[in-house]
């Protein structure tokens, strides 16, 4: 359990530095492209504005998934 959070605090920190990272590159740097994939689903109107991220939400959990099983096989 102990190297589990080690790792979890890690992987966190290093997240928050490269989210840090990519702002101060500028409002389309690094991460411009997420939110704009092929399946995110936007719509505007004049009062209404509906955002629905589903490819992006599938590319996360593919990655997330990615990450955690080689974490649990590294871990075993």
């Amino acid at each position: 359990m102990g190297k589990f959070l080690i790792f979890t605090g890690i992987s966190i920190s290093l997240l928050g530095l490269l989210v840090v990272l990519a702002q101060k590159s500028g409002a389309t740097g690094w991460f411009g492209w997420f939110g704009n994939l092929p399946f995110d689903i936007r719509l505007e109107k004049e009062n209404f504005r509906f955002y629905f991220p589903i490819g992006s939400s599938i590319l996360l959990s593919i990655i997330l998934s990615l990450i955690l099983s080689i974490i649990n096989k590294l871990i075993r």
